[in-house]
C-alpha cells in the first residue's frame, strides 16, 4: 500500500456564458472545489464537488484545516478507514452540506488514485456490470429569457435525434396550466416511446400545489418528478407517491445512507438520485445503492456524469446517467482535459486508469481562485 504524501484544494470559479434559472432561482456562475491527494509513490488522485455559487472557501477550508491532515501519512488504499476517520472528525462540523461535500471530493480522490495505482478504470476497479457503455438520458429544458415552448420542444427532439431515448426538462416556475403545455410541446416532439422526466426543484410547498401540476402531467407520462419539495420535508414526498402513478425521485443533495433508508422506510422516494459529489463520495454511493438494491429500489444518480459513469456502470440496480451535452448549463467539463463521449444515446466508459481525466493546467489558470495571502490557486497540506 502506498502512503498518502500529500492534499491539495483549489477553488475554481466558472461563469456561465448565459445565466439560467430554474423553479427556484437563478445561476449566473459555479464554483468547484477541486482536490488532488497524492502517494509517496508519485501517483496521485483527482476529485471534485459543486461548491455552489459563492460558497467554495467553506469547502477549501474543510480541506486544509479539517480533513486533509487526517490523510496525509496514511495508507490510500484503506478507504473504509479514512472515510470513518473524516466523518468522524466532522460530526460537529456538519454530517451534510460542505463539509460532507469535501469529504466526498477526498473520498472520489482517494478511489481514484487507487485505481490509477492499479492500472485500471474506476469502474472496473470498484467492480461492474457494464464493460463499455451505460444507458443516459440528455438533461436541460431550463427556463431562459425568450425560450418558447417550440424551442423546448425542440431541444428535447434534438436529443432524441441523437439517439437518446430518453430526456428530461424543468417544471414548477409557471403556473399549472402554463406548465402543461410546455411538457405537451415537448412531449409531441419526441413521440410516445421516450422516456420523459420533470425536474421540479423544490418548487412547491404543500400536497394540494403538487397535485394541481401532477393531475395534468400525468396525461403526457412522465417518468418522473424529481424534487417536488423541500428536501426535508419527507412527509409530502410520501403523500405524493402515494397520490400519484408518476415516480417520485429525489435525493440529490442528500448525505449519508441513513438519509436514504429514511426516504426508503417512509416511501417518500420511488428512485434514488444520490449524487457521489455530495453523499460522502464514491464509498458512501455504494453503500446508498446498495440500500436501495435492498428494497427493491432503482438509482439513477444526479449529474456529474463524469463521476457518475463509474458510479452507473458499478451498480446492478442503476439505471442512467444524467448527461449534459455541452457547457451552457453545467460548465465543469470546461475544467478537465477528457470528455465522456455519447454514443446512440449511451455514454461510453473511460478506458484510461481512474477516473479517466485531469484537470487540465491552463482552466487552472483561467478560473483557479488565489485566496487572499496565497500565491497560488492550489493549496496543499503535507
Amino acid at each position: 500500500m502506498a502512503r498518502i504524501e500529500s492534499v491539495s484544494v483549489c477553488i475554481a470559479s466558472v461563469p456561465l456564458d448565459h445565466p439560467v434559472t430554474f423553479s427556484t432561482r437563478t445561476v449566473r456562475a459555479r464554483e468547484y472545489c477541486l482536490v488532488r491527494v497524492r502517494s509517496v509513490d508519485g501517483v496521485e488522485g483527482i476529485g471534485y464537488c459543486y461548491a455552489v455559487n459563492t460558497s467554495g472557501r467553506l469547502l477549501a477550508v474543510a480541506v486544509t484545516d479539517l480533513l486533509g491532515p487526517l490523510l496525509v501519512g496514511q495508507e490510500s488504499l484503506r478507504v473504509e478507514g479514512l472515510w470513518q476517520a473524516m466523518y468522524q472528525e466532522a460530526l460537529l462540523q456538519g454530517r451534510a452540506g460542505a463539509v460532507m461535500r469535501a469529504i466526498s471530493a477526498l473520498d472520489t480522490a482517494l478511489w481514484d488514485l487507487n485505481a490509477r495505482a492499479a492500472g485500471l478504470p474506476l469502474y472496473r476497479y470498484m467492480g461492474c456490470w457494464a464493460e463499455d457503455r451505460v444507458p443516459a438520458y440528455a438533461s436541460g429544458g431550463y427556463y431562459q429569457p425568450g425560450k418558447t415552448n417550440a424551442h423546448l420542444a425542440e431541444e428535447m427532439a434534438g436529443h432524441v435525434r441523437k439517439g437518446f431515448q430518453a430526456v428530461k426538462m424543468k417544471t414548477g416556475r409557471l403556473s399549472p396550466g402554463e406548465e402543461e403545455k410546455r411538457l405537451a410541446a415537448v412531449r409531441e416532439a419526441v413521440g410516445p416511446d421516450v422516456v420523459v422526466m420533470l425536474d421540479a426543484n423544490n418548487a412547491w410547498k404543500d400536497l394540494p400545489t403538487a397535485l394541481s401540476y401532477m393531475r395534468r402531467f400525468e396525461r403526457y407520462d412522465p417518468y418522473w418528478i424529481e424534487e417536488p419539495f423541500s428536501p426535508d420535508d419527507i412527509d409530502n414526498h410520501a403523500r405524493l407517491a402515494q397520490a400519484t402513478s408518476v415516480t417520485v425521485a429525489t435525493g440529490e443533495i442528500e448525505a449519508g445512507r441513513w438519509r436514504f433508508k429514511d426516504l426508503l422506510e417512509r416511501g417518500a422516494t420511488t428512485l434514488v438520485q444520490a449524487d457521489a459529489t455530495v453523499c460522502g463520495g464514491i464509498t458512501e454511493w455504494r453503500r446508498i445503492a446498495a440500500t436501495a438494491a435492498s428494497y427493491g429500489v432503482s438509482v439513477a444518480p444526479h449529474a456529474w456524469h463524469d463521476v457518475h459513469v463509474h458510479c452507473v456502470a458499478s451498480a446492478p440496480n442503476a439505471t442512467y446517467a444524467e448527461y449534459m451535452p455541452d457547457d451552457t448549463i453545467v460548465n465543469f467539463r470546461r475544467l478537465i482535459d477528457v470528455q465522456i463521449r455519447d454514443e446512440g444515446g449511451q455514454l461510453l466508459l473511460p478506458q484510461t486508469p481512474g477516473l479517466g481525466f485531469n484537470f487540465a493546467p491552463e482552466a487552472m489558470k483561467r478560473y483557479g481562485v488565489v485566496q487572499r495571502g496565497e500565491d497560488s490557486c492550489w493549496q496543499t497540506v503535507r
